[in-house]
């Protein structure tokens, strides 16, 4: 999708990681992949560390984000999630 300003030129856009993002989120959620494909590393880490501690039980937390990750239209995901950088859930 091409976004033109009022001058007429054209935007650039950031491209969508939802659909990686929340395959891996479903996939590999107790592990936190997802938080590091969107560049949050802090957060990727936390994830680990409270799904090592609870036996996994944890990445109940990263199905529920795939959810909603593959739910979201690509601008939303973009605007949500990459450039206001909205960590959990």
């Amino acid at each position: 999708m091409n976004v033109i300003d009022e001058k007429g030129n054209q935007v650039p856009q950031q491209e969508s990681k939802r659909v990686i993002a929340g395959v891996l989120a479903i996939l590999l959620g107790s592990l936190g992949i997802h938080k590091f494909i969107l560049g949050y590393t802090t957060t990727g880490i936390i994830h680990i560390v409270a799904s090592f501690v609870t036996c996994g039980a944890f990445g109940i937390v990263g199905l529920i984000e795939g959810i909603i990750y593959l739910t979201k239209t690509d601008e939303e995901f973009v605007y949500m999630y990459q450039d206001n950088e909205k960590k959990w859930f």
